[in-house]
């Protein structure tokens, strides 16, 4: 019995540290942020190289498409395989490589992914960084991918530890810890 409660509270400390996005969260509440109103307070404290994503001529839409049809896998800490579960990171490497586009493994390196565009201009596809659970981290620890931005009311899809892979909209969990967003499909 012992030991079956040290799993337990061994794999509870995991899920709520795993990829720093802890919290439930429901799309479409009304404490929900409006793009224009969002500002990140984030300051980056590590240097990460720049990337280009070569999405090659695969629509942005294709992908969200696919990354949709993934609602509801569970959340597993570094992990980027479907039978499993997914992190964050592992989410959007298992949607990008589905389509044999290249990107990175972990959150962080996604930092300088792309060209960097204002929230109030995210669009299907754009990638949403954020910081892990800890907003002064100035380290990028949790993404997602953007499924909408309807008037300013921004909607992502992305693995949370606890509910897994799921769509969340900019509420005031995600909020103080919204680093940027990153385009990288030039095609909708």
């Amino acid at each position: 019995m012992r030991s079956i409660l040290s799993v337990i509270i061994l794999s509870s400390t995991l899920i709520i540290i795993s990829c720093n996005s802890s919290r439930k969260v429901s799309p479409g509440k009304p404490e929900e942020a409006n793009a224009a109103e969002i500002r990140s307070t984030v300051v980056i404290k590590n240097k990460v190289a720049a990337r280009v994503i070569n999405t090659k001529n695969i629509s942005a839409n294709e992908v969200v498409n696919f990354a949709e049809t993934l609602q509801g896998i569970k959340y597993t800490y570094g992990s980027t395989v479907k039978e499993k579960g997914f992190d964050c990171s592992g989410l959007i490497n298992y949607v990008f490589n589905h389509f044999k586009i290249s990107v990175p493994r972990t959150s962080v390196d996604f930092t300088n992914a792309g060209k960097e565009v204002s929230i109030k201009d995210a669009r299907r596809g754009d990638l949403i960084l954020f910081t892990g659970s800890d907003p002064r981290s100035g380290v990028v620890g949790h993404m997602g991918i953007i499924t909408e931005n309807n008037k300013g009311q921004i909607q992502f899809i992305h693995a949370a530890s606890g509910p897994g892979v799921m769509i969340s909209g900019m509420n005031a969990y995600f909020v103080p810890r919204f680093v940027k967003v990153n385009r990288v499909f030039s095609v909708l």
